[in-house]
């Protein structure tokens, strides 16, 4: 998928203040300082189309940009940062779980993950929200180009591991990609543009 045009459309708090349109959308969520700016402004050709910052947690509102005037890509506040709770609806503000468990556009939820880090519990807890409310999603490593090869195919192979023993019966689909390279973007435009051919295939479902 080549990107032609990516514009900022709207950000709020409220799902039911999203846009109307019958479009699918993408959302991008980690947590706080996994890299998700940088990795939205490599995947869309634009340096500064999401704020990038040197402070953890900065995104706090539901952003949606408009992508080749035919898919949204949603740009979600980071979790986790300052405010780790045992309860999945009190680590992630309630117009996050909001926007997972009401908003019919969501077509793939994309789970951001610094693949330098061992599994840490709070993602782990996200992916199993997912799972039991029934939202399709993929991992994407960030942060490759700081890690050799071998390091990044063992913590791979780990997180399989963990997620096995916590009763996936498979890893998630999942990419492996370094804003800083353009490590993985090609494999997750194609991704995302294999799913819009299938949802524009099906009109009725929008």
């Amino acid at each position: 998928m080549k990107i032609n045009s990516a514009e900022f459309v709207i950000s709020n708090s409220e799902v039911s203040k999203c846009p109307q349109e019958r479009l699918p959308e993408y959302a991008f969520i980690g947590r706080s300082n996994v890299g998700k700016s940088s990795l939205i402004n490599m995947l869309t050709n634009h340096k500064s189309l999401a704020k990038t910052s040197g402070r953890p947690g900065k995104t706090q509102l539901i952003n949606h940009f408009k992508i080749n005037n035919n898919w949204f890509l949603v740009d979600l506040p980071g979790y986790g940062y300052a405010r780790v709770s045992k309860k999945t609806k009190e680590v992630f503000q309630q117009f996050i779980t909001d926007y997972f468990e009401k908003r019919e556009q969501l077509v793939c939820a994309f789970i951001l993950i610094d693949i330098r880090l061992e599994a840490q519990a709070i993602d782990l807890e996200f992916i199993t929200y997912l799972g039991e409310i029934e939202v399709p999603f993929c991992i994407i490593f960030t942060k490759a180009d700081k890690i050799s090869k071998t390091k990044i195919d063992s913590n791979v192979a780990a997180y399989r591991k963990k997620l096995l023993a916590s009763n996936w019966e498979e890893m998630p689909p999942y990419f492996v990609t370094s804003s800083t390279e353009g490590t993985g973007k090609e494999k997750v435009l194609a991704y995302i543009d294999e799913i819009n051919t299938e949802v524009f295939k099906d009109l009725n479902s929008f």
